[in-house]
C-alpha cells in the first residue's frame, strides 16, 4: 500500500497490469482545453503521474521525463496532475516548458478513479509512470509505494526503446 507523509494511504480503484488496455481518460490542458486519450493515438505514450507540479520531485520528474524523451518523434510524454490548469501553465512558463504536455483531472478525479491512483484521503495522484504502445496497451507500470521517491527513469527508458 502507498504511503504519502508517512502514512498509508488507500487508492480508489484497480491499478492497470503490464498488457491492460488502458481505459479512455478526458482531461483539461494548460488551455483548458479537453484532451483525450484518443488524441493521441498512434504514438507511444509515457504517462507521468505526479501528486502536484509544485513539489520539488515532481518537478524534477516533469522535467526529466521531458528532457531524456523530448526527442522521440513518435513518443509524447504527459504529465497528470490534480494541479489546476493554471498551476500547470504556471509551472512550464517558469520551468520553460512550454511545449510540455500536462493534463489536469482536477474537476472530477476521474482520470485518478480509472487508473487506480486517487488518494482517498488526500484527492490527489499517486505517483507513477505507465508507459503504452500505439494502441494503447499497458507496457510498463511503475506504481511508487512512497510518493515522495523518484521513479525509475532508465526502466522507463529501456522499456520504451524495448517497444
Amino acid at each position: 500500500m502507498p504511503q504519502f507523509l508517512g502514512q498509508e494511504v488507500h487508492l480508489i480503484g484497480n491499478r492497470l497490469q503490464v498488457g491492460d488496455l488502458a481505459p479512455q481518460f478526458t482531461l483539461l490542458n494548460k488551455d483548458l482545453e479537453k484532451v483525450s486519450l484518443s488524441d493521441f493515438e498512434g504514438q507511444k505514450k509515457v504517462l507521468s503521474i505526479v501528486p502536484s507540479i509544485d513539489t520539488g520531485v515532481c518537478s524534477t520528474q516533469t522535467r526529466q521525463f521531458n528532457s531524456y524523451l523530448s526527442q522521440k518523434s513518435d513518443t509524447v510524454i504527459i504529465t497528470i496532475s490534480i494541479d489546476t490548469p493554471f498551476a500547470q501553465a504556471r509551472w512550464c512558463g517558469v520551468e520553460g516548458l512550454d511545449k510540455a504536455v500536462m493534463l489536469s483531472d482536477y474537476f472530477d478525479n476521474s482520470f485518478g478513479k480509472a487508473y487506480g491512483l486517487l488518494m482517498e484521503e488526500w484527492h490527489i495522484l499517486s505517483r507513477s509512470v505507465l508507459i503504452l504502445d500505439e494502441s494503447n496497451t499497458v507496457r510498463y507500470v511503475e506504481y511508487l509505494e512512497d510518493v515522495h521517491q523518484e521513479p525509475d527513469y532508465q526502466a522507463a527508458i529501456d522499456a520504451l526503446d524495448s517497444l
